[in-house]
């Protein structure tokens, strides 16, 4: 089963896949591509998303395991490379926006299951952004569109499943395995 946590930052992604990973080792658990990108860009910039939807979308098209949960896929940076464009940070080239859509609806045709983290300011576990010095509207720009983008069914395709899951992090934990269960083979 592949699974895809999206989420914008700090919505206690990597604490819902580490408590799920204790609990089913068969997972193999991808980290966030940000992780493994060489580059460091001061501040969001296109070019650091598009590099992290690459990661995000290769990795799903030639997962090293049957069972892997990757934290954020390529839903997440194309949410981020829109956001950035309809707030006129960064003057992005459509062609970029257009490739981007592409790559993404590609790689979505591996994934098993979406599990999205909206924003939700009661229900996060840990600092709030602000106090992080995350940027916040971006982070509500992408969360937006990000749950607009898991609504194109042409974008995220058939096969994958999308799951919404909020509440306190033992709450998203039982929802998250609830999920798996239910859509797993």
């Amino acid at each position: 089963m592949r699974i895809v946590v999206s989420g914008t930052h700090a919505t206690g992604k990597s604490t819902l896949i580490s408590d799920f990973a204790l609990r089913h080792p068969q997972f193999v658990v991808l980290p966030d591509p940000f992780e493994l990108i060489d580059e460091r860009w001061d501040g969001p910039h296109p070019a650091a998303f598009a590099a992290q939807l690459r990661i995000a979308a290769d990795r799903l098209r030639h997962p090293e395991a049957a069972d892997l949960i990757a934290e954020r896929g390529p839903l997440d940076f194309l949410a981020y490379l829109w956001a950035l464009d309809r707030m006129d940070v960064a003057g992005i080239d459509p062609d970029l926006l257009d490739r981007a859509r592409a790559i993404t609806a590609e790689a979505m045709r591996h994934v098993d299951l979406v599990v999205v983290l909206p924003l939700a300011a009661d229900d996060v576990d840990g600092p709030a952004p602000d106090e992080d010095g995350e940027d916040a509207e971006l982070r509500e720009m992408m969360n937006d569109i990000l749950l607009d983008l898991v609504d194109d069914e042409d974008l995220v395709g058939p096969r994958a499943r999308i799951v919404e899951i909020g509440g306190a992090r033992e709450a998203r934990l039982a929802a998250f395995i609830d999920a798996v269960d239910r859509f797993g083979r």
